[in-house]
Parts: C-alpha cells; structure tokens; sequence
C-alpha cells in the first residue's frame, strides 16, 4: 500500500489533518463515525488508479484539532471544512464526493450549499432521520442519548444510542433501558468495531485506539449535532441529476437505512446497494471501492 502525502489546513475553529493520493480527478471521501480518515485505507488506494484521492479526519477527530476543544459541531461547518479541502486540492474544477454515515450528511450539505463545487456526491446511509414520519422519536432518542452520556457516561450512551438505531419492531414505543449487562455488550462490540476497522497491517492498533478515543466526541458532540439536522430536501431534488443514494445490503429496517430510502422516495431517485450493512466500507472494502468508482463513472 503507498504511503499518501500528509498535510493539515487551517478552517475556522480547527486544524484539519488530510491524506491524499494517487492523480486524476479529485475524489474527496469524507467519513463516519469515529474512524476518520484511516477508516478509507482499504479503498484509496485502488480509488488512486484513477483519482487524487482525498481524505481527512473531521474536525475533533483524531489527527484534526479544534481551537475550542468544548465548542459545538455543526452539519454546516463540517461541510464548510469539506469545501475548504477541495478548494485548496481541485480549485479549477468541480469533484466527486462520497460521503458515509454523518460524513454523508456532510456531503448532502455540501451539495446543496455549493453544486457548482460538485460533479456527483455519493452518500452512504446518511442518518437524516428528521425527515421521517416519526422525526419526534428520534429527537427523543438524541436527548436521551445526550441526557444518558451526561448522567452515566460513554457506554451507558452508547448503549441506549446502539438500540435506537436497530431495526424497528412491532413495539416502536419501548425502549431498553442501560443496564450494566448491556452496557458491557455494547463497548464489546465497540471495541470489535473498532479493532474491525482498524485491521489493515501496520497500523492496526493503532487505528483501533484513535477510534475508542473519538467516541465520547462521536457520541457527545456528532450524534446531537447531526441527526437533528435536516436537509433541504427541495432544493436536493433540484440537484437529483448530482447525487446518488445508497444502502447497505444488510440494512434494511435500520434507522440509517430507513433515512435513506426516505429521501430516495421523495427525490424520486434509485437506491444504490452496497455490499454488507452500514458498515460495509469495513466488511467488504474490495466490492465496496469497485462498486463506488462505479457509481462515479455512472
């Protein structure tokens, strides 16, 4: 695997840590989650075949810094530091922009903010579940997850955060309470999540250990500040010809899923599949890249 060039840029509020490679047309991936820009190894390089492929750490996460290490994030300032980032690597011409999970949400933003800037977004499962019907559960489930990381901190959160998100049963109304056996469950399989996404030689744990790092930003900060946003869904219809949607093969009933197919039936637009669940870029890196360049070449 090539090593990528390693720079940082200053953005209002933070120092951005990206990586870029290989030479083409700009491909900027932005992540989810707490994996940053590491959470992209498995597909860049193959990507870099055909494109300069750019990616970062979001702001607070892992190698990128904020000034204010309290201050609040914002749908619209991440998708600002996503504009920063292509103008300073592709400021002759638009780029293609893929976007997982709240990176995703971040590239719809950035879509509707700055079109011009775009060839096509491809946005993976982003969780923008205000749009749906039942938007006043979610907004619920936000405040109890911020309410629960306040009162009994990270994995009580994550817990109550990681039942809201499965797929919804015949009861919508009850929802589990933490307890100290899923609590444990919970940072189990954050901690398998982690060492998961983290499993490309050298660096593996390394990369593990940034990812349990970024969860109390993740949960504290990113949860709240991206799944109450809700796009502007006239004006992504307007821009429909620029954007691609898709799920997971796996996801079907999952809140990211539902978002997704949400926005896909009021744009009127085709849901693209992707190999394995929400986290698929992770599961299945070899189908995944070839399915994006793809979606981009498309």
């Amino acid at each position: 695997m090539a090593a990528p060039s390693i720079g940082s840029l200053r953005v209002n509020g933070a120092t951005l840590h990206y990586e870029v490679r290989g030479q083409g047309p700009l491909l900027l991936l932005i992540p989810g989650g707490t994996g940053g820009a590491a959470s992209f190894d498995a597909v860049a390089n193959g990507l870099a075949a055909e494109y300069t492929v750019a990616t970062y750490d979001p702001r607070g996460m892992s190698r990128s810094t904020l000034d204010d290490p309290e201050a609040e994030q914002s749908v619209a300032e991440h998708a600002d530091d996503a504009l920063r980032v292509l103008e300073l690597l592709s400021p002759g011409e638009p780029a293609r922009v893929f976007g997982a999970s709240s990176g995703a949400i971040a590239a719809l933003h950035l879509l509707t903010a700055h079109p011009e800037r775009i060839e096509r977004v491809v946005a993976h499962e982003p969780p923008v579940v205000m749009v749906l019907p039942d938007a006043s559960d979610h907004r619920a489930l936000i405040g109890r997850v911020k309410e629960t990381f306040r009162t009994q901190g990270l994995m009580a959160a994550m817990a109550v955060f990681a039942a809201g998100l499965k797929k919804d049963d015949d009861d919508t109304t009850t929802k589990p309470e933490p307890t100290a056996e899923n609590e444990a469950g919970t940072e189990a399989e954050a901690k398998a999540e982690a060492e998961a996404g983290a499993a490309l030689p050298p660096q593996a744990a390394a990369r593990a250990e940034s990812t349990m790092a970024n969860l109390p930003f993740f949960v504290g900060r990113i949860v709240p500040g991206f799944m109450s946003h809700a796009p502007d869904l006239d004006r992504l219809e307007a821009l429909s010809d620029q954007l691609v949607l898709a799920v997971g093969e796996e996801s079907d009933g999952e809140l990211p899923c539902r978002a997704t197919a949400f926005v896909a039936e009021r744009l009127g637009v085709e849901l693209l599949q992707f190999p394995g669940g929400h986290v698929g870029l992770t599961t299945h890196p070899a189908e995944f890249g070839e399915l994006l360049r793809k979606a981009f070449r498309a």
